[in-house]
């Protein structure tokens, strides 16, 4: 199976989309997604199926589909003529109408002739600006099938048709013509009514609501958009010693390139030369610049702030991480939350339930002996307000503002259907190395013998250990105060430590066993401590010289300063922590006490992390994990939701529900917070919706609403629904 993604063309409501799905998944062997907040159609389909079959089955349906247009288009920079459309229908109604509104309104201003001013000014209204909605009424109507745009279209040309009957056939284009306006219905002459101002108000309520609609979805979708630009646009490539401006898009893997202070370095890549700070905050949301030398690894899009770097492209176009964060946040975009599948199938049948409920409206009033104005109004109002486009925006736009605020903030929601799982887990499952502990060893004691200096005792054991690459070697010799001393005869004791002539001393490191071979034994207090430390899960080194053991010095992977922060938010939400590790239990009790973790499970294989997991799963816990490593994988993959470290591997990341770009595990419980408070949105999104549609529909169907106020108020339900997701911008 592949993956094929569609842009549509010509949808105005969530039933339209409901349309396209349904098509589509008739095909043999498709399974097609089809977001209205989005414009586009997610199809997977079998390997080698031509894609203008699905094209063509979208057009046979009446709308547009085509290939996705390339990346620098899809940004948003170029103007949306849908949108100018729109707007400019949008302006000229509001100019023509306006007047039409208050005529009808206040009796006052009813002149003589005052109702054939009204339909000079509400003809173009209603025929020119709701024109959209009139043509896909009529496309829908051909392919036998109603939407939200037939219901608008019928309202309008039903209160205009009147009118024009009661102006040219009945008593209301009499001079002197004048009536009330009223929210309710009442008996009159249906002959001696018009309904201008609501065929003009209705329409210009519709094309302000699709507007703000139309633009609230482009801004939802900014995060996005502002995420794609973030990368550079032309990179300075080293050819030959030369460096030579070439688009971004013909830089290959291998290659090596410059980036000066003040620049975005141009994709991910390796530090081949130069030292410097990178920010890299508007990736990970981390203020603090990292320092990167020679065969640090670095991202494309972040920003080199001091000095001058030569770097060699590791990754490139699709594969950088910008562009594997930008897919990521796209396909949750595109995808469907559980309870936005309920409210597709409600709005798929809603359109010809209203307009039985409109028949039966106009039938009833009738039957009871009230005029044919009274009994058409009544009709035109349900028409009107049972528009649900409130109802297919309430999880799109949610998602939209939501996974794009996430996006900012250095958190990928995979997809919508995982917002569902934050809300139901109560534990949480914390990986030790990587996750809780930054994953690289650093020097946390230096501990001397009597009479011993404790910078000689560093300075002296760095400078031997500087010469090996072991992890251990390198955090001791990283902390060498002032210059590092020079070293002859270097050997490396393969497992056991490395000796060498520093300063003219034979300076020797290692394990206490290496030194015993020197004869060279620590002192009883300086060996308590020795045996303390290693209790703890750390790592100890000895060192000697000159016929005597010298002292120890303490290594061990350091706990990330934010961690205990983010525990306590973890517990603020309702978590149970748990610490998993490998390490030996005292290491690990050590380290969970330091973070206030309680439950502590040790000495875990990593392949059996995953039984882990399930053996919680078991218990009726719903789990949550956060990891970083490759061993990590299948149990992220196995709990109801997985949270992999930015900092991680590749694997773990791809395995997890939720990526955290950042190292921190702050970042774990404001994707959760996020999480949570998107599906609120939702929630909320569609209480408003629902009822709304059950609480308006029986009034306008006893004549209780004024069909101008019924589109009024239809309109502001889709405004409001999308500003509601809007707020989710906000979220600190």
């Amino acid at each position: 199976m592949s993956s094929v993604e569609l842009e549509i063309g010509g949808m105005t409501c969530a039933s339209c989309a409901t349309r396209i799905e349904r098509k589509l998944n008739k095909l043999d062997g498709i399974q097609a997604t089809v977001n209205y907040a989005t414009e586009k159609a997610k199809v997977t389909a079998p390997s080698g199926f031509d894609t203008a079959l699905l094209i063509e089955e979208v057009e046979k349906a009446g709308y547009s589909a085509q290939l996705p247009t390339a990346m620098r288009e899809a940004t948003g920079e170029q103007d949306d003529p849908e949108l100018t459309s729109l707007r400019q229908r949008l302006i000229v109604s509001i100019i023509l109408t306006v007047p039409v509104i208050l005529m009808a309104m206040i009796p006052a201003l009813q002149f003589t002739y005052w109702q054939w001013a009204s339909l000079t000014l509400a003809a173009p209204v209603i025929v020119w600006g709701a024109w959209p909605f009139h043509r896909a009424a009529w496309t829908n109507l051909r392919h036998g099938a109603a939407t939200m745009d037939t219901l608008i279209s019928m309202g309008t040309l039903a209160a205009f048709g009147w009118s024009l009957y009661a102006l040219f056939f009945g008593t209301a284009g009499m001079p002197g013509m004048t009536h009330p306006f009223e929210f309710a219905l009442s008996r009159s002459d249906g002959a001696a009514n018009i309904y201008l101002e609501v065929g003009a108000g209705v329409t210009m309520f519709i094309l302000a609501g699709r507007y703000f609609e139309k633009r609230a979805k482009r801004q939802a979708g900014a995060a996005l958009r502002a995420l794609l630009d973030l990368g550079a646009k032309n990179v300075a490539v080293l050819r030959k010693g030369v460096e030579v401006s070439i688009p971004i898009e013909q830089l290959r893997v291998g290659d090596e390139f410059v980036v000066r202070p003040g620049e975005k370095i141009a994709t991910d890549g390796v530090v081949v030369s130069g030292h410097s700070a990178v920010d890299a905050s508007m990736l990970t949301g981390e203020s603090v610049p990292v320092e990167v030398g020679e065969g640090d690894a670095v991202t494309g899009a972040t920003v080199n702030a001091s000095g001058r770097l030569v770097v060699r492209a590791t990754r490139v176009g699709s594969d950088t991480q910008l562009a594997q964060m930008a897919r990521l946040v796209e396909d949750a975009q595109t995808g469907k939350a559980q309870v936005q599948r309920l409210a597709d199938r409600i709005s798929g049948v809603f359109v010809p339930i209203v307009l039985v409920i409109a028949v039966a409206a106009l039938a009833g009033w009738l039957v009871a002996g009230f005029p044919v104005s009274a009994a058409f109004t009544a009709a035109v109002a349900v028409l009107v307000i049972a528009c649900p486009c409130a109802l297919g925006l309430a999880t799109p736009t949610a998602l939209l503002v939501g996974t794009g605020r996430g996006a900012q903030m250095g958190i990928l929601i995979k997809g919508p259907e995982i917002l569902e799982s934050t809300r139901k887990v109560d534990t949480v499952v914390l990986d030790k190395t990587g996750t809780v502990t930054s994953g690289r060893m650093a020097l946390t004691g230096v501990i001397a013998e009597d009479g011993v200096d404790a910078d000689e005792l560093l300075r002296l054991s760095g400078a031997v250990e500087h010469a090996s690459e072991h992890p251990v070697a390198q955090a001791i010799a990283a902390r060498v105060p002032g210059e590092m001393p020079a070293v002859e005869g270097f050997a490396n004791i393969e497992g056991r430590g490395v000796q060498g002539v520093v300063d003219g001393h034979s300076v020797v490191v290692g394990r206490e066993s290496l030194l015993a071979d020197w004869a060279l034994t620590l002192s009883p207090r300086v060996a308590a401590a020795k045996a303390a430390a290693e209790a703890e899960g750390k790592t100890v080194v000895a060192a000697g010289w000159d016929g005597a053991a010298r002292g120890i010095l303490i290594v061990s992977d350091t706990v990330k300063p934010t961690s205990a922060e983010a525990v306590r938010g973890l517990r603020a939400l309702g978590l149970t922590p748990i610490l998993l590790t490998g390490d030996n239990a005292a290491a690990a009790r050590h380290i969970a006490a330091e973070v206030g973790i309680e439950e502590v499970i040790a000495e875990v294989l990593p392949a059996d992390k995953v039984e882990v997991v399930k053996r919680l799963q078991s218990e009726g816990r719903v789990v949550a994990m956060v990891g970083d490593g490759v061993n990590d994988a299948p149990a992220l993959v196995q709990a109801d939701l997985g949270l992999a470290m930015g900092t991680g591997t590749d694997v773990a990341i791809e395995a997890s529900d939720i990526a955290l770009v950042r190292g921190d595990l702050r970042s774990a419980v404001d994707a959760i917070r996020l999480s949570r408070k998107t599906l609120g949105t939702i929630k909320s999104n569609l209480f408003w919706a629902f009822a709304y549609n059950v609480a308006a529909i029986p009034l306008a169907a006893l004549g209780m609403l004024n069909p101008m106020l019924a589109g009024a108020a239809m309109a502001l339900s889709s405004v409001f629904v999308v500003g509601n997701s809007l707020r989710l911008r906000a979220f600190r």
